[in-house]
């Protein structure tokens, strides 16, 4: 009697069917994380516009509407002052005192610096008595040519005694012109020693002490007069040919924040080769405030430019991004835009993202 008996699968067949299962298994496993990732197993919700809101009301509707308007370019000025003047000595001398600091207040006239002047002085004196003295043979040889003609008209002296005599008082007049001139340059470099403003204005700053020698040429203070302040600036030869002479420009001042208009004073008629501009220099009305060296614009006519508005309710902002809702075939679609600044109350100026005509939404 025979019996039957069930045929084990060999380690040889096992070892085959795990090589198999494993990758197919990973494989298997890989797929199914993809298509999640993917989405694939989540509700999938597709782009469309809103859905248009049939009971909107036509106040809520605007209309992109455009304008023309001037424009202004800006151009970076600064502050300088028309009458500047350095005070320096034309005496190498000594400096006594000096009588203002930076900021006072003078009048033209008013004495600024005294330098050491005693040799100075006595030069003066010594060219005053020679003066004296050449007036005192002046007049002697004008009685002695006044006696000679006499004598002459008499025949009682020669005509060569009275040419003598002539020429002995016309010698006597020039030297004393020439006496005088000298009391007069003694005079004149004695005032050297005193220096006085030459103008009314503020003392900027001083460059010297008391005690130090004061050479010839080198600057002692610096003044301004306060009422001639202007702008001068650099601009571009296509615009500064615009420009004429007396046309009103508008100067913005940001340290003191006015705005001033100033008239074209003078335009160079040469062009920077560097940078291809212009000097200009706009006059401006007097200010306490304003003070040489500080930063000014100018705005100066560019033509004119169509800008677009809407109103302010109509944007809206998400983080740091200008949007509004524009109206597509009735139906409401978000847009990007960019704002300008805007001269006009309740309304935005639009730079980019419309274009006239379009209608917008207002953002509530």
């Amino acid at each position: 009697m025979k019996t039957s008996t069930t045929e084990k699968p060999s380690s040889k067949d096992k070892n085959l069917a795990k090589r198999v299962t494993i990758p197919l298994l990973a494989i298997t496993l890989l797929l199914l994380m993809v298509a999640w990732l993917a989405g694939a197993f989540k509700d999938k919700v597709f782009p469309a516009f809103e859905e248009a809101t049939p009971t909107l009301a036509p106040l809520n509707i605007f209309t992109v509407i455009t304008s023309k308007e001037a424009i202004f370019e800006g151009v970076a000025a600064s502050v300088t002052a028309k009458q500047a003047t350095i005070i320096s000595s034309r005496l190498l001398a000594r400096i006594n005192k000096i009588k203002v600091r930076a900021g006072d207040d003078v009048k033209k006239g008013d004495v600024l610096i005294t330098l050491e002047h005693k040799d100075l002085a006595s030069k003066v004196i010594e060219a005053n008595e020679q003066v004296k003295a050449m007036q005192a043979r002046h007049t002697e040889s004008q009685q002695n040519y006044q006696r000679a003609q006499a004598l002459f008209s008499k025949k009682i002296v020669s005509q060569f005694d009275l040419d003598k005599s002539k020429a002995d008082y016309q010698s006597i007049i020039a030297e004393l012109t020439a006496a005088r001139q000298n009391l007069s340059q003694a005079k004149t470099t004695l005032s050297y020693a005193t220096l006085r403003a030459p103008i009314n204005g503020k003392v900027v700053d001083r460059f010297a002490e008391p005690g130090n020698t004061a050479q010839a040429g080198g600057k002692l203070l610096s003044l301004y007069n306060p009422l001639t302040l202007r702008v001068e600036a650099q601009v571009r030869e296509q615009l500064a040919l615009t420009l004429n002479h007396g046309q009103s420009i508008k100067v913005d001042l940001p340290t003191i924040k006015q705005s001033l208009s100033g008239l074209v004073e003078e335009i160079v008629p040469a062009a920077n080769t560097g940078s291809r501009s212009f000097l200009i220099k706009i006059s401006l009305p007097y200010q306490e405030n304003l003070l040489p060296g500080m930063y000014a614009r100018l705005l100066i006519p560019a033509g004119q430019a169509t800008k677009l508005y809407l109103p302010s309710e109509s944007v809206f902002k998400v983080g740091q991004l200008d949007f509004v809702n524009v109206l597509i075939n009735g139906q409401s679609q978000r847009r990007f835009v960019r704002v300008g600044k805007s001269n006009k109350p309740a309304l935005v100026n639009i730079i980019s993202g419309l274009v006239p005509g379009e209608q917008v939404r207002l953002a509530k």
